[in-house]
């Protein structure tokens, strides 16, 4: 039986972030997008993605989705099988983005130029389509955040835990407390990779994942 699987996007991303992985898991896993872009609090994107689920289903989330997947461990812990977690903190600090896409990617910089060249297009794709008004709502929604302890304390399930060396958003050492405050998470650091992992990195960030769903 494959495993369903929600995949939550990170802000001003659509599904595009996800492509490779709904591809190269479908033999595995039955993955569908959560719709983080109605609503302005995590919880109201948690209890919208929660009402389109399976009763029972792993989920995956960077950043923005990440916090998502978290809140909904909160509020339904017993639907959720395991939780993959990219270019996620356990802190409340928020920390500035730049433009739309460009500064999600967290690469240009400090990353090789190569790779900055090859997700460049498809980051500012993602956010044209999303949109600024999508946008600015996923803002609002980060800044608003409540306290996560109680999120994080809700997490029983297997955990990833996964961040890029070069993501200035989400840190390495951001993620590694994240990892750290989860009993038995796997942590995970993604070479020459920003913080769009799923885009910069699809084929490590699949055999994560396959691995994940596996365990």
């Amino acid at each position: 039986m494959r495993t369903p699987l929600v995949l939550l996007p990170a802000m001003g991303c659509d599904g595009q972030l996800w492509a490779r992985q709904i591809m190269d898991l479908a033999k595995l896993a039955q993955p569908e997008f959560g719709d983080l872009s109605q609503d302005d609090t995590l919880s109201g994107m948690a209890a919208r993605v929660l009402a389109d689920a399976p009763p029972r289903f792993a989920v995956a989330g960077v950043s923005l989705g990440g916090y998502v997947a978290m809140e909904m461990v909160r509020q339904a812990p017993d639907r959720i099988t395991r939780i993959a977690l990219f270019g996620t903190r356990a802190s409340m600090e928020v920390r500035p983005r730049t433009v739309v896409g460009q500064g999600l990617l967290a690469t240009a910089p400090h990353a090789d130029p190569r790779l900055t060249a090859i997700v460049a297009g498809p980051a500012q794709a993602m956010a044209e389509r999303v949109g600024q008004v999508v946008f600015e709502r996923q803002q609002r929604a980060l800044l608003a955040r409540p306290d996560i302890n109680d999120a994080i304390a809700a997490i029983h399930v297997p955990t990833l835990v996964a961040v890029g060396d070069r993501d200035r958003i989400c840190t390495p050492d951001d993620a590694r407390g994240l990892s750290a405050r989860i009993d038995g998470a796997r942590f995970h650091l993604l070479r020459s990779c920003g913080h769009l992992s799923p885009l910069e990195r699809p084929g490590e960030v699949t055999a994560l994942l396959r691995e994940w769903l596996r365990g």
